[in-house]
């Protein structure tokens, strides 16, 4: 039994595999980093929650060479911020089309489909996931992703999904516990 299965729940062997070539971890905003409720006030502002857990695996994961981007339908200077305090370099707001910036991506950083993983919880998503080398659900995605991604994670989406993720890629990686900064 490996370290991730004992922390979160078993992970097969295949996407043990495909997690250790991942140089580049994308992820969706809504239903990802965040439950996918957006809470506007009677002034029009606009409130999303993150968890601090996933900021943590996100800092990890840069702290150990592995890239980070986001690509979002929305566009919301909550993200913008987030996303800056994460140090996350590639942020991509109001891609109807995500497909564009992940070519953009792959492009940018040359790198085969392989060696990006994808994280989303909705048919939006999909195009990306199903190109990647590992294609991630939150548990709580619609159904159509859980049945055809290569790993459903055991949290919700702006429950510590996105860590959970880190935490796979960076254990089968043999780079887990490298980092000790903070969560931001």
């Amino acid at each position: 039994m490996s370290l991730f299965d004992q922390l979160y729940q078993q992970a097969s062997q295949n996407v043990m595999a495909r997690a250790s070539t991942v140089k580049l971890l994308i992820c969706d905003v809504d239903g990802v980093f965040s439950d996918g409720r957006i809470y506007l006030g009677n002034n029009g502002e606009e409130l999303k929650a993150f968890h601090t857990r996933d900021g943590y695996g996100i800092k990890a994961l840069r702290h150990a060479g592995i890239e980070v981007a986001v690509i979002t339908g929305r566009t919301s200077a909550i993200v913008t911020e987030r996303m800056r305090s994460l140090t996350v370099p590639y942020v991509y707001q109001a891609q109807e089309n995500k497909q564009a910036a992940f070519i953009e991506l792959q492009q940018k950083l040359a790198l085969t489909a392989e060696q990006i993983a994808y994280i989303g919880d909705d048919l939006a998503d999909w195009q990306v996931m199903q190109q990647c080398g590992l294609s991630v659900a939150v548990k709580d995605a619609h159904p159509y992703l859980r049945l055809h991604a290569h790993y459903t994670t055991c949290l919700p989406g702006g429950h510590g999904a996105v860590r959970e993720l880190a935490d796979l890629l960076l254990i089968s990686q043999h780079k887990f516990q490298q980092f000790d900064g903070s969560s931001a």
